[in-house]
Parts: structure tokens; C-alpha cells; sequence
């Protein structure tokens, strides 16, 4: 497959940017990868085996995945996990184990794999920056942090869940802080990525607008 069929949305935690992956997928007929949720999985699979942090890249040899364009479509195997990754701590787990190089480059061939079989919406924070450096339709979605607190929150009390909007807030600032500036692949817009902020703008809007661009991206 060419690096045309990948589109990759990239952006920080909460910009809403798994929404839009997923829509676009669905929407396409495309594949979907969630890098997030690779990073997420393998916290579960470190967790499990009773592994240290510094021996996480050799968890994710044979770790199998797979993604539906639905909320809550991940499967390790045939075991369906999307609740055991959804957590503020498999998140925070994600992103230490995603400062690691170690980690990302045993990963790194994994996800371009992933986008042999088919054309491929990937979802992630490096997508177009390292993984699929070559596509050429690429959107970056963010928000404040604020926003972004603000809809955890929610999705949070929605759920019956307790939740302490100070703390969200604390802990979106911390992993933003950590993505931006670890050493390998930091979370960044690819200088020719569509830069949408979804502080102010619904769902619709955002995906209006990043369809209109993989559209312009195909009359290139």
C-alpha cells in the first residue's frame, strides 16, 4: 500500500481526536489504528506479567490488537479490553512508557505494519510525524487544556464515575508537559498538518472540516 491511503490525525489527550479518527474511518471504509491504545494495551500487558517499565519493549513482542470504529472496539486477542485501558492510570501508564525509546522504536514497525492490508485512518500523537512521515493528508486536532479537563469531566460524571475536575485538569497539564517534551518523537504538528482547534467547535464541525481536507488532499 502507498502512503496515500494514510491519513493520521494527530493531537493531544481529550482534543477529541479518537472521535474524529473513528468517524473518518467509518466513514471512508478505512481501517482505524489507535496508537493511544497500543501504548495503553501494552501498560495492561507490562501490568500483567509483572514487568518493570525498562522491560516494556520486550512485552510487545506477539502483543495482538485489534480496533473498531465504535467507542469501546479494542481487543487484545480476543479479549475485549477497551474498559481495563480507558482509565486515568492506563493513560498515564501510556505516556511513561511512550517517553521510553525503547518502547516507541519496538512499536514503531508494529503500526506501519498495521497499515499494510488496507487504506488506514491512524490516530495517535507521532503519526505524522515519525510513523507515517510520508502521508500526505495529515490534520492536528488540540484544545485547551481547560476544554479538554472540562470534557473528561463530564464523560466522567456521564458514567456514573466520581471525578475531581481540579485533578483532571493537574494531570491533562502533567502528561501534556510529558508529551511535548520527552526526547523521542514529542507530540508536535507535522509542518504540513492541518492545525484544527476544537475548543469552540462540535463534533460535525471538526469532522466537516477535516473531511473537506482529506478531500483536498486527494486533488493534490
Amino acid at each position: 500500500m502507498t502512503a496515500r491511503a494514510v491519513l493520521c490525525v494527530d493531537g493531544p489527550s481529550g482534543s477529541g481526536k479518537g472521535t474524529l479518527a473513528r468517524r473518518l474511518a467509518a466513514e471512508l471504509g478505512f481501517a482505524y489504528l489507535d496508537s493511544g491504545a497500543i501504548y495503553r494495551a501494552l501498560g495492561l500487558r507490562v501490568q500483567r506479567q509483572g514487568l518493570a517499565d525498562a522491560q516494556a519493549a520486550q512485552a510487545a513482542a506477539g502483543m495482538e490488537l485489534r480496533f473498531g470504529t465504535q467507542d469501546n472496539e479494542v481487543w487484545m486477542g480476543d479479549e475485549p479490553i477497551a474498559s481495563q485501558i480507558r482509565t486515568e492510570e492506563a493513560g498515564a501508564a501510556a505516556s511513561r512508557l511512550g517517553a521510553r525509546p525503547e518502547v516507541r522504536e519496538a512499536l514503531l514497525q508494529w503500526q506501519r505494519d498495521f497499515a499494510a492490508p488496507r487504506p488506514l485512518v491512524a490516530d495517535g500523537r507521532d503519526m505524522g510525524t515519525v510513523v507515517f512521515p510520508h502521508a500526505p493528508c495529515k490534520i492536528f486536532l488540540e484544545a485547551s487544556a481547560q476544554v479538554r479537563a472540562q470534557r473528561r469531566h463530564a464523560e466522567l460524571l456521564d458514567a456514573g464515575k466520581s471525578a475531581n475536575f481540579d485533578q483532571i485538569y493537574r494531570d491533562i497539564c502533567a502528561r501534556d508537559e510529558r508529551d511535548r517534551n520527552r526526547a523521542v518523537a514529542p507530540l508536535r504538528p507535522a509542518e504540513d498538518a492541518l492545525v484544527i482547534d476544537s475548543s469552540a467547535l462540535s463534533i460535525d464541525q471538526v469532522v466537516d472540516a477535516a473531511r473537506q481536507h482529506w478531500q483536498a488532499c486527494q486533488g493534490r
